[in-house]
């Protein structure tokens, strides 16, 4: 068996264990708080008072103009010399669930924004009132148009979790490294752990066509009906 090889398959169920670890919870962790955020962002941004929506808006100016890791940096190693101490798990959520908040904030903005009006009036003349409304009858129709830039968005986390290596959460990146601190082979290591990343994006990018598939044929069915 070439060195290679043997290397790689020694190292899989190490990577293996650390994706199922730290990876996968990380990623649904963040993208379900993210998304939590990002809801009451753009809700704030399209109906709440002005002084609410200059907050948000700075948050997310603040949070889609500057980089993932020097947000990370500034969240684990920043806090602490003002007396905020976080263990590297609970950091690296914090900064994955604000950054992906700000990204998801925009994409609900506009696809509640892309509702016609007509939609409110009328969830309104039936006698909804507007969270009524907006829980059932705008939110269904804005996610199904959503769908598509949310799971891109996800599947961004997922390899933007790597980032995560940089303050210490010992997720399936920062366990290559420290095979490779071992073993002194980072190309064989380096790649099978982005061989590994590669196969989750394939598998989420797959789901993700079938999801939108569905959802077309869901809403053309919808269509034809009205």
């Amino acid at each position: 068996m070439p060195h290679w090889l043997q290397l790689m398959l020694e190292s899989l169920p190490t990577l293996l264990r650390a994706a199922l670890i730290f990876t996968v919870p990380l990623t649904l962790l963040s993208f379900a708080f993210g998304l939590f955020v990002g809801l009451i962002a753009a809700i704030i941004r399209l109906f709440g008072p002005k002084p609410l929506v200059a907050v948000v808006r700075f948050y997310v100016w603040i949070f889609r103009g500057t980089p993932l890791l020097v947000q990370l940096f500034l969240i684990f190693y920043g806090l602490p010399s003002v007396g905020i101490l976080l263990n590297a798990f609970p950091a690296a959520l914090i900064g994955f669930t604000l950054n992906i908040g700000a990204y998801t904030s925009e994409i609900i903005r506009a696809v509640i924004g892309s509702v016609p009006k007509g939609q409110w009036e009328a969830a309104y003349s039936i006698g909804m009132t507007w969270a009524q409304a907006m829980r059932r009858t705008i939110l269904p129709q804005a996610g199904r148009v959503a769908v598509p830039p949310l799971s891109n968005t996800f599947i961004s986390l997922v390899k933007d979790t790597s980032l995560a290596a940089a303050i210490t959460v010992p997720e399936m990146f920062q366990a290559a490294q420290r095979v490779v601190a071992t073993t002194y082979e980072p190309l064989i290591l380096y790649v099978e752990a982005a061989a590994l990343y590669l196969v989750m994006s394939s598998v989420l990018s797959a789901l993700q066509a079938r999801l939108e598939k569905r959802l077309n044929r869901y809403g053309g069915f919808l269509e034809a009906r009205s």
